[in-house]
Parts: C-alpha cells; sequence; structure tokens
C-alpha cells in the first residue's frame, strides 16, 4: 500500500495536467493562440511589467518571512535574514515547480538549515509551521473575499455545480472561516489547549507569533496575485478584488490536483473566472505570471544551489587537505 501511495499523487497530477490541457485546446481550438499571446505581451507597458516585478518581491519577500516566523516559534534566532531569505526563495522556488512542496521543500530547507545546527525534527516542525502559514492566509483571504462578495463563486457557474456557486453557499463558507481564524486568534490569546480532531491537531502558537501569522500569511497571496493583476489590460480589468479571488481560487485548485506547479489547472480555473475579460488576454497574464512567479525564481535558485553546493565542496575539501598537512595522530 506505501509503494501504490508513493505513486497515487504524481498519477493525478499527471492526470490533472492532461485533463486541463485537453479541455484547454477546445477552449481556444480554432485561434491562432501564439501570435495574439505574443502580440499582447508586447503590448503590456514597462511600468506594468516593473509593478509585476515589484509584486513578486513583496511575495517572495512574504514567505520568507513564513521562515523566519516559524524559526522564531522554535527559539532559534542565531540565523541572519538572509540565509533565511535565500533558503525561503530557493525552497519555494523549486517547490513551486516541482509539487508535493511539503516533501521537496522539507528536503532543501534540512539540506541548508542543518548547516546552522537544526536537526531533523526542528526542520520538519518548520516545514509545518510554514505550511500552515500559508493555509491559514488561504482561510484569512478566503472568508473576507467570500463573505464581502459571495457574488463572486457565480463566474464559476457552468463549470461547478449550481450549490457551490450560490452566493449564500460563498457567504456561509466566508463566515465559517473568518470564525476559524477568530477561534484561533482567541486560542493564541487565552492560551487554549490543543485542538484535536482525530489525528488532526491544532497547537495555538504565542501571541506574537500568531499576529505576525496575521499580517505575513496573506501577504504572500496579495503579491502573487498583483502579478496577474498588473499583466490584465486596463480596458475589461474587472479590478483587483476579483482578480485576488480568481488567484486564491485558482492556485487552491492547483495545489489540491498536485499537478507540477499547477500546470494547466491554474490556467483553466482562472480563465473560467474571467468570463468579461478577452480569453487571450488573460493567458497572455497568467504567462507574465508563470515567467516571473515561477520561471525566473526557478532559474535563479539553481544558481543559488550550485553555488552553495560549491562553498560546501570547497570546504569539505579544504578540511580534508588542512587534515592530512597535520599528519596522522601521534601512537
Amino acid at each position: 500500500m506505501r509503494k501504490l501511495a508513493e505513486y497515487f499523487w504524481p498519477v493525478v497530477g499527471l492526470a490533472a495536467v492532461v485533463g486541463s490541457f485537453y479541455l484547454l485546446y477546445h477552449e481556444f481550438q480554432g485561434e491562432s493562440v501564439g501570435t495574439e499571446v505574443w502580440a499582447y505581451l508586447k503590448a503590456i507597458p514597462p511600468s506594468d511589467y516593473f509593478f509585476a516585478g515589484l509584486s513578486t518581491l513583496v511575495a517572495y519577500a512574504a514567505l520568507a518571512w513564513y521562515d523566519r516566523i516559524a524559526l522564531l516559534h522554535l527559539g532559534v534566532k542565531h540565523i541572519s535574514w538572509m540565509f533565511i531569505s535565500m533558503c525561503s526563495f530557493t525552497t519555494y522556488a523549486l517547490s513551486h515547480n516541482i509539487g508535493a512542496s511539503v516533501f521537496s521543500g522539507a528536503m532543501v530547507r534540512y539540506r541548508a538549515y542543518s548547516t546552522k545546527g537544526l536537526t531533523a525534527t526542528q526542520v520538519a516542525a518548520l516545514v509545518v509551521l510554514c505550511s500552515y502559514t500559508f493555509a491559514f492566509g488561504n482561510v484569512v483571504l478566503g472568508g473576507l473575499l467570500l463573505t464581502y462578495d459571495p457574488t463572486m463563486m457565480q463566474r464559476l457557474s457552468g463549470f461547478l455545480p449550481d450549490v457551490f456557486t450560490h452566493p449564500h453557499t460563498a457567504r456561509t463558507v466566508g463566515l465559517l472561516c473568518l470564525g476559524f481564524v477568530g477561534l484561533y486568534i482567541a486560542g493564541s490569546l487565552m492560551h487554549f489547549r490543543p485542538f484535536r480532531f482525530g489525528r488532526f491537531e491544532i497547537l495555538y502558537p504565542r501571541p506574537d507569533i500568531m499576529v505576525r501569522q496575521l499580517f505575513a500569511a496573506p501577504l504572500e497571496l496579495i503579491g502573487a496575485a498583483g502579478i496577474i493583476y498588473f499583466a490584465l489590460p486596463e480596458q475589461g480589468n474587472p479590478g483587483y478584488v476579483v482578480v485576488l479571488g480568481a488567484f486564491l481560487l485558482s492556485f487552491s485548485a492547483a495545489l489540491v490536483s498536485h499537478a507540477p506547479g499547477g500546470l494547466g489547472v491554474f490556467e483553466l480555473v482562472f480563465l473560467n473566472l474571467m468570463p468579461d475579460v478577452p480569453r487571450l488576454q488573460v493567458l497572455a497574464a497568467l504567462l507574465v505570471w508563470r515567467l516571473f512567479y515561477l520561471i525566473i525564481p526557478l532559474l535563479a535558485a539553481l544558481v543559488v544551489v550550485a553555488l552553495f553546493e560549491r562553498r560546501k565542496l570547497v570546504e569539505k575539501l579544504r578540511g580534508v587537505v588542512h587534515s592530512e598537512a597535520e599528519g596522522p595522530p601521534p601512537a
């Protein structure tokens, strides 16, 4: 069963990619996608590319803050912000593209943080807390958006069953999310005992950690959605709040699908959430998002990993040479 489980999620992810591309092919059948999308990409003003790049920096800065919060929770204060930022950037740049971020993120973080004295148990706790902080951000923003504009889900009418797109359902889900956030805040302030549901357990952090999570968790999603917002055309742009809601739903669907980088799944859901914007312009904006949020960070992360491993190899060789120069210990 364990061996089957190892292959199950990769197969699910591959099936999600294939199915999404099949639906996208039928969505754009008969259109000259390449030529028109390239024209839209060239039509985006340089200032909008600049703000999209700035949004990317905000997103990855927030991700570095996730690691910093987790380290503070563990009582680790000796690691510099620069090291944390580089480790976080490399971790997420790789895991966003590879998929299965908990496992790929754990391996990268252990390789980096173990050089700073962290144990495997501490790194595992750090990974879990970072993942929880991200999920907390989804709940916070999801609750706010669905409560503020429950009609947002109606954009998926025809794509999802009516029961999921009805405003009453959306607002109920939003209020439940905000209720969970309120309980989490109260549990932290009043030092509640851990909440257990079967094997699932929520540990309420210290108030200073909780407050940091409350701001850091949504910030990454706000920055990532900003990339698409600035890449969309001014005419027909539905506004940042709608783009943020569409991004949140699309990104969540991509994560659930286990498709590497959410390939195909993210685009399919987002396109259906933007019925009022020309599809090829939306596709161009999504390509900008992939370039800024996934591809460029991946290339930069590969350079960081190569330089890090080169430095460690040089240090190891120097240690061997030094040991040999000292000679064998006296008998």
